[in-house]
């Protein structure tokens, strides 16, 4: 068992350097990453030092927690704010999820919505982020295709997918408030584009902030709503 001790180093370590390269700016996403164990979400063969370099870390099922660099840039450009209800589409291991609850926590709570088409990257993810103490934000975690939303829950102040999509994801507008943020990778696998898009009066804007690379949102032709809150 590795000690607390090294891991807290390894985490202040890896936030030092994303902020002396300008990657980190907002102090809830400094908060998040040095308060979320990211060892607790890989798999059981990574090593330390590989959960704390700066790059993707495979999960199984072809899937991927992203690399902290793309997370703090994901949640900088959030904005988020005490309040806000959040979509999460791809749960994946849950980490994204850990540090969007932590950075909330820190803002004075809100309400995290995540939705996962894989029953047992789900069924894990669950087991790891009832490990989070906060009673500020409410969690609730959904068993579906997360290309259709959660119509049923929006609209959501916040938006974000992680996993690319080739398809503009008008359903998923339909889904955000007025004056909300939405981030998503747009386009084909390898190389695609961070998009990030807001609403004004029922009308999107777009704007393209980066080049990154994303793993594929996995789609089902299905509609099974298993709804869980922990």
């Amino acid at each position: 068992m590795v000690s607390s001790a090294e891991s807290r180093d390894l985490r202040s370590k890896l936030v030092n350097n994303l902020i002396r390269e300008s990657i980190l700016k907002r102090d809830y996403t400094k908060h998040a990453l040095l308060n979320v164990e990211r060892e607790r979400y890989a798999e059981p063969a990574t090593s330390l030092e590989e959960c704390y370099s700066d790059v993707p870390l495979r999960i199984g099922s072809n899937q991927t927690i992203s690399a902290p660099h793309m997370v703090a840039i994901f949640l900088d450009e959030l904005e988020l704010r005490q309040g806000v209800k959040v979509l999460e589409i791809g749960t994946g291991s849950g980490y994204h999820a850990a540090v969007t609850m932590t950075a909330l926590d820190y803002l004075g709570g809100g309400e995290l919505c995540s939705v996962e088409i894989d029953p047992d990257l789900l069924n894990n993810a669950r087991r790891r982020l009832e490990m989070i103490q906060t009673e500020k934000v409410a969690l609730r975690l959904y068993l579906r295709d997360g290309y259709y939303g959660l119509p049923e829950q929006a609209p959501f102040d916040r938006i974000y997918v992680t996993a690319s999509i080739t398809e503009k994801p008008h359903k998923l507008y339909e889904q955000l408030a007025n004056k909300g943020v939405m981030l998503y990778p747009f386009g084909l696998p390898g190389v695609q584009e961070l998009i990030k898009a807001t609403k004004e009066d029922g009308r999107i804007s777009e704007s393209r902030l980066m080049l990154c690379s994303f793993v594929s949102l996995r789609r089902k032709i299905y509609w099974h709503d298993d709804s869980q809150t922990v």
